[in-house]
C-alpha cells in the first residue's frame, strides 16, 4: 500500500486540480493500491488565517469571504460545503463581536480548508465512477490540547487509526485530511503548518505502508531553493538523518517532525512534481550513505537579540535566566553566540516572539539595567540563516572567503558539535548573494562572474562580442559563466541582470538615458544580488576613473585599458592601492602597457623577489610605428594614414595623446610606479 500525499499549490483551481485527478486515475487503472492525504486546495489556509485577522480587527470581511466560497466551488457548483461554510460564518461573527480568537478558535476555523479540499476530490473522483470515501483524520488522530502546533498522543493514535480504517473504509479508496487531529475531548488542533506531510507519514507508518509519494510543485528537494539560486539541482537521493537535517533547517517541502515516523518503520519517501510525474524527484529512504554537503537552507521571519554589558562577564547564571525566561513565554532559541570576554550573548528566535522576548527579558534583568551592570538589550532585525547542511568548517573556508570579497556582512557563524552543518546570519538584503556565492563554491558549479562594462566603442564593443561569442567555451574550459548585466555609454546605460546576448547594440538604442550615473550600475547589481562583480572601464576618460574608489567599496573588482587611474595624481594612485587593499580586491591593467602581454606582473613580480631593476628598454607606440612605418614607405599623405588609423581604432580616442608623447609618457609612468618610484607624471621631459 501506498500513501499519496498532494500539497495545496498542486490542488489549485485549473491544470493543477486537473493534474491531480490524472494522477490518481491512472493509479486506479494499474489497480495499485494507495490512501491520499491533501492540503487545503491553494492559498486556502493563507485566505482563512487572513479573514480571521480582519475579523478581529473589525474590517468588513464580505468580499473576501465571497471571493473564497467562490474559489471553493469554482470546481463544480454540485459540490456540498454548506456544512463548512456556515461553520466559518459563525466562527468570523463570533471574533468579530469580540475582538479577539483564541488559538482553538483559529484550529477550527484553519481546519476547514482539509475539509472542503477532501469533500471536493471525494465528490469529483466519485463523480468519475471511483469508488473512494471521504475521512476526517480527527476521527483517529489524538493529540495533547497544544492548540497550533499539536502533539500527537502516538499510542492512541495508531490504535484508533487501524481500528477505524479496518471498521469504515471497507475496501473503498480513502482521501484523508492532512493537517489536522483532536484533542481527547474531540477539539479539533492541528499539527503546525505544512503539517500535511506529517499526517500522511504517520498514516504510513500505522497502516504499514510501503512508501509515501508526496506530490508538490517543484521536482524534488534541491541543493538550494531553485527561485533564489540559478543553477540549484535536485538531490535524486538522501538517507533519513539527512533529510532530516534538511527539515529542520528550514527547507519549505518537508514538515520538521515528518521523517521520524517514516524511519521507524523503514518507510521511504518519494518527493515528486504533480506537474511533471516523468521526473523521478527526490528518494528518502534507509539506504545508508556516505555524508556529505546535500543542501543549503534558509529560515526567514529571525530576529538577533543581544544582551550586553560589564556586568556579565563571569557571573553564573545569566544563560540560565535567559533561557528560562523564554522557555516559560513559550519562546525558542536558534543559534546562540557568546564572546569570550562574556560580556556579550546573542540569540537567534522568531521575529513574531521579539516584543514577547523583549517585555520578559527586561523584566528580568530590570535591576542590572538600572544598576548599569547591562548596557543595553537590543534586537537586529531583516536577518536569514543560511545553513550549510553536510559541510564541515574546513571545507567551508573557500566559501567564506568568497563571501567577505563579495561584501557579504557576516554577522554569526556557528557550526554544529559533530561538524556537518554550518549557520550563518547575513542581512535579508543579502541573502540571494550569499546563496549564489555559497552554492557554486559547496557544490562546484561553474562560477558566475558579473561584468559592468564601460565604454562600448572599438575596444569595448570588441571586447563585448568576444565574451558572448566565446560564453559557451569559456564555462567548458574554466568553468566559470561570464555574464555582462552593464554596458554603459556617454549617455545611456543597458542593464540586463540575465546577461547581454549578441543583439546588445540594438538593445543599447533603445535603452534609457543614464540620469543617476554610474550609480545606477551598483543600484541595479545590489537590486538583483549580484555576486562576484567585476567593473571594466574601456575609456580614456579621467571622470571615470574619479569613481573607481566607490566602486571598490561597493565590492568590485577592476580591470581597466584607462591608463588616467595609473598616471594621474600619485596621491590618488596610492589612495587607489589603500582602498584595494582594505576591500580585499583585485586591479587588472595589463593592456596600460605591452598590449596586454604580462609585462607588468612580470616587472612587478621580478621587484617584489628583491631584483634590482635599473632600466626598461622598448618601442612603447604601436601607434607611432605604425604610422612612421606607413609614412615612409608609402606614397600618401600623414593626414590620410593618421585618418585611417583613427577609424581602424589603432589610436588613443584622442590621437593627438600619442602624436605628442603623452601616451608613451604614461606607460613609463606606469611602469615607474611599479618599481615604487614617487614620480608625478609632469616629472616626465617630452622632447
Amino acid at each position: 500500500m501506498k500513501i499519496l500525499k498532494f500539497g495545496g499549490a498542486s490542488l489549485s483551481n485549473g491544470k493543477g486540480l486537473d493534474q491531480v485527478l490524472r494522477i490518481v486515475e491512472n493509479k486506479i487503472s494499474k489497480k495499485e493500491k494507495f490512501a491520499l492525504v491533501l492540503s487545503a486546495r491553494g492559498k486556502t489556509t493563507d485566505r482563512l488565517e487572513l479573514l480571521l485577522e480582519m475579523a478581529k480587527r473589525g474590517d468588513d470581511i464580505s468580499e473576501g469571504w465571497k471571493a473564497l466560497k467562490a474559489y471553493q466551488l469554482n470546481p463544480d457548483n454540485g459540490i456540498d460545503l454548506s456544512d463548512e461554510f456556515s461553520l466559518l460564518e459563525k466562527l468570523f461573527e463570533g471574533v468579530h463581536l469580540i475582538n479577539d480568537y483564541s488559538p482553538r478558535v483559529k484550529d477550527k476555523v484553519l481546519s476547514q480548508g482539509e475539509l472542503m479540499s477532501v469533500k471536493t476530490i471525494t465528490y469529483l473522483l466519485k463523480k468519475r465512477g471511483f469508488d473512494v470515501k471521504a475521512v476526517d483524520s480527527r476521527h483517529f488522530f489524538i493529540t495533547d490540547s497544544c492548540f497550533g502546533s499539536a502533539n500527537i498522543l502516538e499510542e492512541q493514535s495508531a490504535s484508533r487509526t487501524r481500528t477505524y480504517f479496518k471498521e469504515h473504509v471497507n475496501g473503498s479508496i480513502p482521501v484523508v485530511t492532512g493537517f489536522i487531529a483532536s484533542n481527547e475531548r474531540s477539539e479539533t488542533t492541528t499539527l503546525g503548518r505544512n503539517g500535511s506531510n506529517y499526517s500522511a507519514s504517520l498514516l504510513a507508518k500505522y497502516l504499514k505502508a510501503k512508501e509515501v509519494e508526496s506530490f508538490t510543485h517543484v521536482n524534488g528537494i534541491f541543493t538550494a531553493d531553485p527561485q533564489k539560486v540559478d543553477n540549484a539541482r535536485i538531490i535524486e537521493e538522501l538517507n533519513y538523518e539527512e533529510a532530516d537535517e534538511i527539515a529542520s533547517f528550514g527547507a519549505s517541502i518537508l514538515h520538521s517532525k515528518t521523517i521520524s515516523p517514516l524511519k521507524e518503520s523503514n518507510i521511504s519517501l518519494r518527493i515528486k512534481n504533480t506537474y511533471n510525474v516523468k521526473q523521478r524527484g527526490t528518494l528518502i529512504s534507509g539506504r545508508a550513505r556516505k555524508w556529505g554537503v546535500k543542501s543549503i537552507t534558509v529560515l526567514e521571519e529571525k530576529v538577533i537579540i543581544n544582551i550586553s554589558g560589564r556586568g556579565l562577564n563571569g557571573r553564573i547564571g545569566v544563560d540560565a535566566r535567559i533561557f528560562n525566561t523564554l522557555s516559560r513565554r513559550g519562546i525558542n532559541i536558534g543559534l546562540i553566540s557568546q564572546g569570550s570576554s562574556e560580556q556579550s550573548i546573542g540569540f537567534i528566535i522568531d521575529k513574531s516572539h521579539k516584543a514577547n522576548a523583549l517585555f520578559a527579558l527586561e523584566a528580568e534583568f530590570s535591576v542590572e539595567l538600572q544598576n548599569g551592570d547591562l548596557s543595553a538589550i537590543s534586537t537586529l532585525e531583516d536577518i536569514s540563516v543560511i545553513t550549510v547542511i553536510g559541510q564541515n568548517l574546513q571545507g567551508f573556508a573557500p566559501a567564506y572567503r568568497a563571501l567577505t570579497n563579495n561584501h557579504v556582512r557576516i554577522h554569526l557563524i556557528n557550526n554544529t558539535i559533530n561538524g556537518n552543518n554550518i549557520s550563518l546570519v547575513v542581512d535579508k538584503s543579502q541573502q540571494n548573494k550569499a546563496l549564489n556565492v555559497i552554492h557554486s563554491h559547496i557544490f562546484g558549479m561553474e562560477k558566475k562572474i558579473n561584468i559592468a562594462i564601460i565604454g562600448k566603442g572599438n575596444v569595448g564593443g570588441v571586447l563585448i562580442d568576444q565574451i558572448i561569442a566565446n560564453h559557451s567555451s569559456i564555462i567548458d574550459r574554466k568553468g566559470t559563466r561570464l555574464n555582462i548585466f552593464a554596458v554603459a555609454g556617454r549617455e545611456r546605460i543597458l542593464l540586463n541582470a540575465a546577461g547581454i546576448d549578441s543583439s546588445w547594440k540594438r538593445e543599447y538604442e533603445k535603452s534609457p538615458v543614464m540620469n543617476n550615473g554610474l550609480e545606477s550600475i551598483v543600484a541595479f547589481a545590489k537590486a538583483n544580488h549580484l555576486e562576484n562583480l567585476i567593473l571594466i572601464d574601456n575609456t580614456a576618460c579621467a571622470e571615470i576613473v574619479s569613481h573607481y574608489l566607490y566602486f571598490i567599496e561597493q565590492g568590485f573588482d577592476l580591470i581597466s585599458s584607462n591608463k588616467r587611474a595609473n598616471t594621474g595624481p600619485l596621491d590618488f594612485y596610492e589612495a587607489l592601492r589603500e582602498r584595494l587593499k582594505k576591500h580585499g580586491k583585485q586591479y587588472l591593467y595589463e593592456t596600460n602597457v605591452g598590449a596586454g602581454l604580462p609585462l607588468v606582473d612580470t616587472i612587478k613580480l621580478l621587484h617584489d623577489s628583491g631584483e634590482n631593476i635599473t632600466r626598461i628598454r622598448g618601442v612603447f607606440s604601436g601607434t607611432l610605428s605604425y604610422l612612421f612605418n606607413r609614412f615612409s614607405c608609402e606614397e600618401e599623405s600623414f593626414s590620410s594614414i593618421l585618418a585611417q588609423a583613427v577609424e581602424n581604432g589603432l589610436t588613443e580616442p584622442d590621437p593627438r595623446e600619442d602624436l605628442c608623447g603623452n601616451d608613451v609618457a604614461r606607460k613609463l609612468l606606469v611602469l615607474a610606479r611599479e618599481l615604487d618610484l614617487k614620480n608625478e607624471f609632469s616629472d616626465i621631459d617630452i622632447y
